[in-house]
């Protein structure tokens, strides 16, 4: 899967806030080129909320283990919740920092290198073998945003 295909994929659930930092519009340099996905039925950034899924496109500080210097590389990082990391880990987020696993690997769904023991999930450059994975995480990601902001605002209809 590319990234457009990620972007639009993700475009057709409801609710989604998609921001692609670019030059000029304030964002942090370092963010420029990556993709934040936010439930967002008001179009608004979500305040003291994180995104449910984002694209990286190159190295952070800290978190080099995936290796996105690489010509073409880029990590798929969604927040899975316990229970799918679990599904998908076969251990709990808490024991993620224990991983010896390499976070480089392509096309595999692994325990993010950095924010695993937060529930979260990762797949670099997701290929044939981790679409339709990418494609069900991708939804659990936004249902799990979704309730997120549905509790925050008092609301409990579907």
């Amino acid at each position: 899967m590319s990234i457009d295909e990620i972007t639009e994929f993700v475009a057709g659930l409801d609710g989604v806030l998609t921001l692609r930092p670019a030059p000029g519009d304030g964002s942090p340099e370092l963010s420029w080129g990556d993709v934040f996905f936010y439930y967002a039925p008001d179009g608004e950034v979500p305040k003291a909320t994180q995104p449910f899924a984002t694209i990286v496109t190159k190295d952070y500080p800290e978190d080099e283990r995936s290796r996105l210097d690489r010509p073409g590389a880029f990590r798929l990082n969604l927040f899975a919740g316990k229970d799918a990391f679990v599904g998908w880990i076969g251990r709990q987020p808490r024991d993620a920092a224990t991983d010896e696993s390499d976070p480089s690997v392509a096309d595999s769904v692994m325990a993010h290198p950095v924010y695993g023991t937060l529930g979260w999930l990762a797949v670099v450059n997701p290929g044939p073998r981790t679409e339709p994975a990418v494609r069900e995480l991708l939804r659990t990601a936004h249902d799990l945003a979704r309730s997120r902001h549905r509790r925050r605002a008092g609301s409990t209809s579907p």
